[in-house]
């Protein structure tokens, strides 16, 4: 299963590749990019489990690119990078829907754990690091793989996003809407097909009863 995906927007050529080559090194995949613009294609074009997000940016700032997106129903979590440092920013930075704020200059270790602590909300504040699915079968949500026996398994992508879905939405009814739109990107073409697949691969490593089907309206992970 492929780890956390983030977007790092900051103009600061030098901080950039250094928070890059940072978060990767503690395994994350990162985008990078310069500027608002490029920022808003790329958050439309792909999935990401976290924003973070300069504010002082060429075209489109932190805040107005944050804001535009939670108009647009994007809930991934954001962080906030930024050298102002007035209440009113603070407070502007909180209203345009960030979950954190980091004053430059930052420390990576700080930075690092912001990271994990933005990462785990996906979880609903999961206060341990992995999740257990059965007494053999556990998820880790920092690095968000899937381990049976202890052995980490290989999923898809899409089949890796998916479980991650149920495991945010345990016990409830998920539409194949969400689903559709969860796995597949803009300039894709969801197919039920695929996805009956995708459900079929993960009841074969986490057991059939976990992933139950609800007719006409979805389905739902049970992990009880």
């Amino acid at each position: 299963m492929s780890s956390s995906k983030i977007l790092f927007l900051e103009d600061d050529l030098n901080l950039n590749e250094t928070v890059c080559e940072f978060l990767e090194e503690c395994g994350y995949v990162v985008d990078s990019v310069l500027d608002g613009f490029e920022a808003s294609d790329k958050i439309y074009e792909n999935s990401y489990d976290l924003f973070i997000l300069d504010v002082n940016v060429p075209n489109i700032n932190g805040f107005e690119l944050l804001k535009n997106l939670r108009k647009d129903g994007v809930k991934t979590p954001a962080l906030f990078l930024t050298s102002l440092n007035s209440i009113d920013d603070v407070e502007k930075g909180y209203e345009s829907g960030c979950d954190d704020y980091i004053r430059k200059p930052f420390e990576l270790k700080e930075l690092l754990l912001r990271v994990k602590t933005l990462l785990k909300r996906e979880f609903f504040h999961n206060p341990k690091d992995s999740i257990k699915i059965d007494k053999n079968i556990e998820y880790d949500t920092l690095k968000n793989s899937l381990k049976v026996d202890g052995k980490e398994i290989i999923l898809q992508n899409k089949e890796a996003k998916l479980l991650k879905l149920f495991l945010q939405k345990k016990e409830q009814i998920i539409s194949h809407e969400v689903i559709l739109n969860t796995l597949w990107s803009f300039d894709e073409t969801p197919s039920d097909t695929s996805l009956r697949t995708y459900i079929k691969n993960l009841r074969k490593i986490i057991g059939k009863d976990r992933i139950v089907s609800v007719k006409k309206l979805g389905y739902k992970f049970t992990i009880k």
